[in-house]
């Protein structure tokens, strides 16, 4: 007896509630970038972002629960962090309020890890997951961000700590998907 529950299962679909949460997530990034500059809007921005933070939480959670787990899914998700984090740090950086190394940096590294992973899409149709360390390093750059959306002096020996543990996790996180990659590639 299903208890008229439905159990999705089928990993082709789009249109699912997870989905739809990374989408909304994705397209936060213009109400982000419109309160960024109003430095008034300072906290009014700082919520934005946790719940965009909140919202890359509630979809793997909804996907799970649900048994949602889609393969548009599992590139939606890390397409829309990136699209609201390298939005916000292209800002940042044009109002010299971020290092401009950063976000080529932030770029470059999703680069190495896009073309890699649309290449095994195309040759072997696996869906590269997110790793532990990416997850992290999302979250560690989200925090980085934050901090620098307000101007507190006594918090700048934090901003530098965030940006360095950012790095640490983004290439940590890089070196596991390329090493997956090489072994993916190895067996084609």
């Amino acid at each position: 007896m299903n208890n008229g529950k439905v159990k999705i299962t089928d990993p082709t679909r789009v249109l699912t509630l997870a989905n739809l949460i990374s989408l909304l997530r994705a397209v936060m990034a213009i109400p982000i970038i419109h309160s960024l500059r109003h430095p008034e809007l300072a906290w009014y921005t700082f919520g934005l972002i946790l719940l965009a933070v909140i919202s890359d939480a509630l979809d793997g959670f909804f996907a799970r629960r649900a048994h949602e787990v889609t393969h548009f899914g599992k590139w939606l998700d890390p397409i829309a962090d990136f699209i609201v984090i390298i939005s916000v740090v292209y800002f940042l950086v044009l109002f010299d309020r971020f290092p401009g190394w950063f976000f080529a940096f932030y770029f470059t590294r999703y680069i190495f890890i896009a073309l890699p992973a649309i290449y095994l899409l195309n040759h072997t149709h696996l869906i590269l997951q997110a790793n532990k360390p990416g997850k992290w390093a999302t979250g560690m750059t989200c925090l980085t961000v934050t901090l620098h959306i307000f101007t507190i002096p006594q918090l700048e020996w934090l901003k530098i700590a965030s940006i360095i543990i950012s790095v640490i996790l983004l290439l940590w996180s890089l070196a596991l998907y390329l090493i997956l990659f090489f072994r993916e590639y190895k067996k084609i």
